[in-house]
């Protein structure tokens, strides 16, 4: 069964940066919409941005001109570059691709934003 490999999270300053990736184990096809959600602790799982198969995207507010998502059509991986990282941000991520009749989640990564 295909999974989602996640890497880049870690520890970090605020106003620091950090890039996700997620990248499936095995071949995929007819992706729909790739996206980033987060989770807290002790908060529900939220969703952060997403973008679809003709590269429109879209962001959750508390992100919206810090995080940028992309995505490469040819490694079907898609990425969440995180700028201007604040306390807040500190959460799994875990990247979710929507494809059609499937949906794959990530195992989730670690971000820590603190001095």
């Amino acid at each position: 069964q295909v999974q989602l490999v996640e890497s880049g999270g870690g520890l970090v300053q605020p106003g620091g940066s950090l890039r996700l990736s997620c990248t499936p184990s095995g071949s995929i096809f007819n992706i729909n919409v790739m996206g980033w959600y987060r989770q807290a602790p002790g908060q529900q799982r939220e969703w952060v941005a997403s973008i679809t198969n003709g590269g429109s995207t879209n962001y959750a507010d508390t992100v919206k001109g810090r995080f940028t998502i992309s995505r490469d059509n040819a490694k079907n991986t898609v990425y969440l570059q995180m700028n201007s990282l604040k306390p807040e941000d500190t959460a799994v991520y875990y990247c979710n691709i929507n494809g059609i009749g499937y949906a794959l989640w990530g195992q989730g990564t670690q971000v820590t934003v603190s001095t």
